[in-house]
């Protein structure tokens, strides 16, 4: 039975998630991931059901960087699942001095799963509070690839919103690359900003296509 109280604590949530594991689905999710994590074998839409009830329980206003350090601690990937539906939750208590602290959840366990969703974070942050971009340009010439590939994805569904100039830097940061998840995400990113400005994205594909990678340019042309 699921214990909830006004504090939210990372060893009932956890325990929730066990009560409703199935080891069969926990297989499969640990072989789709490469094998890289441990999963209880929770799905989805079961694991945000036991969530929310936390969630909703929680009497705090602002964002519980305890309980989001813990969970990330924990060994099943469930966990850091709970931390990213948390965030995205809070997404509008994000500020600027918590990018250092989304920065070290993305380079701590990280894999496209993470990262995927980390980068909806950095983007608020990052479009709110203005002064954080340097940081982010900084990341973008990382040696840590997946710092990069967050780099890239942070201007996501930005659409009007985008800074144009800070994407064509961050892309041209990571041309000539032959990393796949870099590839993949400029490819993402370019397929995802020519839905709101074709004209821009065609010109940048001409501008540096012996540079980009035959997989970043059909991603990024498919739109097109």
């Amino acid at each position: 039975m699921l214990k909830v109280n006004g504090n939210m604590k990372v060893e009932d949530i956890f325990q929730g998630l066990k009560e409703v594991a199935n080891p069969e689905d926990a297989i499969h999710m640990k072989a789709y991931m490469k094998d890289q994590f441990e999963f209880l074998g929770v799905k989805t839409p079961i694991r945000r059901q036991i969530s929310k009830i936390f969630f909703k329980k929680s009497h705090k206003s602002t964002i519980d960087w305890k309980f989001i350090n813990q969970a990330w601690e924990n060994p099943y990937r469930e966990m850091q699942y709970v931390v990213l539906d948390y965030l995205q939750l809070k997404q509008t208590s994000l500020a600027s001095n918590d990018l250092t602290k989304v920065k070290k959840l993305a380079q701590t366990k990280p894999w496209w799963d993470t990262i995927d969703f980390l980068c909806r974070s950095v983007g608020y942050i990052s479009l709110h509070y203005p002064e954080t971009k340097k940081f982010v340009l900084e990341w973008s010439r990382d040696e840590d690839f997946w710092l990069r590939r967050l780099a890239i994805e942070q201007q996501l569904l930005q659409k009007e919103e985008t800074d144009v100039q800070l994407l064509e830097q961050i892309l041209v940061n990571n041309l000539d690359q032959t990393e796949f998840f870099i590839n993949k995400a400029i490819g993402w990113a370019l397929r995802d900003y020519s839905k709101t400005n074709p004209d821009w994205v065609l010109e940048f594909i001409e501008k540096y296509k012996d540079r980009l990678s035959k997989f970043s340019i059909k991603e990024g042309s498919k739109y097109l």
